[in-house]
Order: structure tokens, then sequence, then C-alpha cells
């Protein structure tokens, strides 16, 4: 055969690992002790460790299940393609970055109801998740897995003592840098008239307020958007260290790296549930909006002492 062209042949393998995530229960209690918590002197030391123990109190342990993998390989018999989709896969790959201010329940509802308004999306499309950032420490279980967990009875991986902080974590699109500015400002939204996080009865640096973007607070074009958000709002950043105290009363948030920090995703009890102070009871449309992120790799089993995900 005269003239044979040779085709040069590239693979791309692209291997997504997600887990199931999703079940949801409503909690047991709900405005008294946290609203007692909130009257109680702040030189009180016995009001929040019982507002600890009735959160532990609440969550049932149950079994976890395996993770579910795919994983596709497009194959090209042009380099040019290859590089093609390479530069619109940069283009278009998604911003991951979290905010925490307080109790993350709220937290996440206030970014589901972001992600509807500013982007457009259906409770299919949701990406908000609750999950635990800034700590510097780890743990492992005995199978040698790296856990961070909300407060449980068997001690694993306690994300307090891990020197983690409640979050919430959305993903934007990359394509339209513009849309974090409008996240930051929703987010700086959430705080009170005092510059304060609302739900002041939750006490400690598992509490503090975090913002974790690419690059922490650097030049970059989303650390300034943030900090014109943050100035808007009469609200300093400094750059977080990781396992950082509370910010209660000192008007500030710590700016993560989060490449260096990463989020960690909560348990799926903590999942689209209620929140605490009074009017924070959500439809049970938003609390079962946890089986469809389960259902479709959203959300996943962390390891972590928790509720039995849906069948």
């Amino acid at each position: 055969v005269r003239n044979m062209l040779t085709l040069k042949a590239a693979i791309i393998s692209i291997i997504v690992a997600q887990t199931a995530t999703s079940f949801n229960i409503r909690r047991s209690f709900h405005g008294q002790s946290r609203v007692t918590s909130l009257n109680s002197s702040p030189k009180d030391s016995n009001w929040s460790a019982k507002l600890q123990l009735s959160k532990i109190a609440s969550i049932a342990v149950a079994s976890l299940i395996g993770s579910l993998v795919s994983s596709t390989i497009p194959l090209f018999s042009d380099s040019s393609a290859v590089a093609a989709v390479t530069t619109n896969s940069a283009a278009d790959a998604p911003l991951s970055v979290y905010f925490g201010v307080g109790c993350f329940w709220h937290v996440q509802h206030e970014f589901v109801a972001a992600e509807k308004l500013l982007l457009g999306r259906t409770d299919d499309q949701i990406t908000a998740k609750a999950g635990y950032a800034g700590g510097t420490k780890s743990f492992k279980d005995n199978a040698g897995n790296d856990l961070v967990c909300y407060h449980n009875l068997q001690g694993q991986g306690d994300y307090g003592r891990l020197g983690y902080s409640e979050a919430v974590q959305v993903t934007l699109p990359s394509s339209d840098p513009a849309k974090y500015r409008e996240f930051a400002d929703a987010y700086f939204a959430l705080f009170g008239a005092d510059g304060e996080r609302p739900d002041k009865g939750d006490r400690g640096p598992e509490y503090r307020s975090v913002v974790g973007l690419p690059g922490g607070l650097s030049d970059g074009p989303l650390s300034q958007q943030l900090q014109q958000a943050a100035s808007s709002h009469g609200i300093s950043l400094k750059a977080g260290r990781g396992d950082d105290p509370d910010t209660l009363f000192q008007r500030t948030v710590w700016v993560m790296d989060s490449a260096a920090f990463p989020f960690r995703q909560a348990e799926l009890y903590h999942q689209f549930h209620d929140g605490f102070m009074p009017g924070e009871q959500y439809p049970e449309s938003y609390n079962q909006q946890v089986q469809g992120a389960y259902k479709r790799g959203e959300l996943r089993t962390t390891g972590c002492p928790d509720r039995a995900p849906p069948s």
C-alpha cells in the first residue's frame, strides 16, 4: 500500500471516583435547645457541651457501603483533536470552592437557593454539599482509611479535634468567573448586621468563618473578587494556616487555599438537613434531595459513623 498516512493516536483517560450518598433524617429536636443555647451566658461552659452531646445523640450509627467508580476512555486519531479536547476541558473544568459561617445545615440550604437563582440549576443539578475544611491533622481507621467525621461516640476522626470547621462546597462554571463574585456576595449576606454569624449559640473553631478557593488569599482574580465582596460588607479577610481559631466577634473570615486545605464531605446525615434556628425547618422536598444527590453520585458515603444510604 503506497502513500500510507501515519495516524497519530492519543488516549485520554478520565476516571471519576464517586460514591453514593444520600439519606436524610429530620432532626429529633429543633428550636428549644438552640434557643436555650442562645440565651445562655458565654461564660457558661456547660451549655456548649450539652449542645454537642445532644447533636451526637441524635445521629444513629449504621452500616457503610462502597463506592461507585466509572471510567471512560475516548480515543482520537488526530493529535489536533486531542489538543482541542484538552483545551476545552481546561476551559470548562468546574471550579470547586467552599464557604463556612456557623452550622453548615443552614449554609447548605442558602447555597442550594443561590445555585438555583444565580445559575438556573434544577434539583438534579445542585452541587452544594455540607462538609469540613481547614484542618491540619489526620485520622486513620483500622483499615487505613483517612477519615474526617462529625463528633461521634466511637471517637473516629472527630473534625473538631482534627482542626476542621464546618463548610459547604459548591461547584461553579469556570467559564464564567464573574459568578464567583455573586456567590461571594451571597455568602456575606449570610452574616448578620453586626458582621457576625447569626447562630451565635454554636461556639468554637468548628464554626469559624472560612472560605476556600484555589490559591487562597493571593493576587488572583477570584481572590480579588472575594476581597471586594468582603470590603463591601465590612468584613476583613485573613490568610488561614489551618486549625485556626474561632472568628466570632472578630468580623473576620479565614481564607484557605483549597488545594492545601481541601474540602471533606460530611456524612449523609448532615446533607440537606433542617437548620437549627427558628424558621429553618425546610420542606420535605428539600430534605429528600439527598436521595437524588446520592443516586447520581454527587454525594457519597464517607466511612464515618452515619445513617445507612438509600438502597
